[in-house]
């Protein structure tokens, strides 16, 4: 399926072995913000922002070549998808001077599943599951999953869309049928 840098339908392109992500920024930039940052933090939902602003804030943390596709805001926290990975901020204390950032490379996911929102106060999910485990080759494998939440509004279908992607080229590059 995918040999020698090919573009895999139009959003992957393998590189030594592993599948980054190419267009996320187009695949994502239909989304739209349905509330305020604060209202939907308090909820527990994330809130977009800016790439610029993202840019400003969190760009020290990029590895070199590494762009920032689209990111969300949580009250003082951030989720922000790159073309290499997603990464997690969490601002601790009363001061939120210090942070923990966690990453997740996008090669790794294996796993999506989504929830639409219903009536009431439902919120939009998104459930991603990703190897943990260092080397992917291993006889044990760590897998393990985290829950998105968005604002009830909020589109999140091309989000799933495109992890659906990674996922399905990941299972098929790990399991040799390319």
């Amino acid at each position: 399926m995918m040999n020698d840098g090919r573009v895999f339908n139009g959003l992957f392109q393998e590189r030594k072995g592993l599948v980054v992500a190419l267009g996320m920024k187009d695949m994502l930039g239909g989304m739209k913000n349905a509330a305020s940052g604060v209202v939907q933090g308090g909820l527990g939902n994330y809130s977009e922002m800016s790439v610029d602003q993202m840019r400003k804030e969190y760009g020290m943390y990029l590895m070199e070549g590494e762009e920032i596709q689209v990111g969300f805001k949580l009250i003082r926290d951030a989720l922000i998808f790159t073309d290499k990975r997603i990464i997690f901020t969490d601002k601790q204390g009363a001061t939120g001077s210090k942070m923990s950032v966690k990453s997740i490379n996008l090669f790794s996911i294996v796993e999506v599943s989504m929830e639409t929102a219903g009536f009431g106060f439902d919120d939009s999910e998104l459930t991603f599951t990703y190897i943990q485990t260092a080397d992917m080759k291993a006889h044990s494998l760590t897998y393990v999953s985290h829950k998105l939440e968005f604002p009830k509004k909020y589109d999140v279908q091309p989000l799933y869309r495109l992890l659906q992607e990674l996922a399905y080229a990941n299972c098929v590059r790990l399991n040799g049928l390319e």
